[in-house]
């Protein structure tokens, strides 16, 4: 399976909730871009684009189940989700592990191991920066305290105009 065939398979999983779909894409656009700017190899940055598309795949269940899509319920669930969604991909088992892994870890900002877990992490939260309107203290927070990439520190100063200068 391709990755954009793997965003064909999520954009029918999301059985047209526009809000996760467009959320998805975005989050996988800005991990593509990060990724390849920070010069990941192959494999690592085909592991970030397949987390990136997957991410939030547990959000329809947290709704229905927990009435919410907050964090630690898509961790809970979405690792398992995720392992489900690509059994029959055709990616390896490595490749589903770890996705599994960053879509159950994806919300949780501490003991960050892996430059796709850390660019996952730094894509969604460009763009939860603007869908929940986070202010600038927030942003320069995240900026000083978990952001690692030259190229997402860029991207967030390009689109938020924050920096550590304040």
């Amino acid at each position: 399976m391709t990755v954009s065939e793997l965003i064909k398979k999520m954009i029918a999983y999301s059985e047209g909730n526009l809000h996760d779909i467009a959320h998805f894409l975005k989050v996988y656009a800005y991990a593509k871009t990060i990724g390849e700017c920070e010069h990941l190899d192959e494999n690592t940055q085909l592991t970030l684009e397949v987390a990136a598309v997957l991410h939030d795949i547990a959000c329809p269940l947290c709704r229905e189940k927990y009435g919410s899509t907050d964090g630690k319920y898509q961790e809970k669930e979405g690792a398992v989700l995720a392992a489900d969604f690509l059994k029959d991909s055709g990616f390896s088992e490595a490749l589903i592990e770890r996705v599994s892994y960053l879509v159950g870890h994806h919300h949780t900002l501490t003991q960050i191991e892996g430059m796709d877990y850390q660019i996952l992490i730094e894509a969604d939260y460009l763009v939860n920066a603007d869908e929940s309107h986070y202010d600038k203290n927030n942003i320069r927070n995240m900026y000083e305290r978990v952001f690692q990439t030259e190229t997402g520190k860029e991207l967030l100063q390009h689109i938020y105009g924050v920096s550590i200068d304040g």
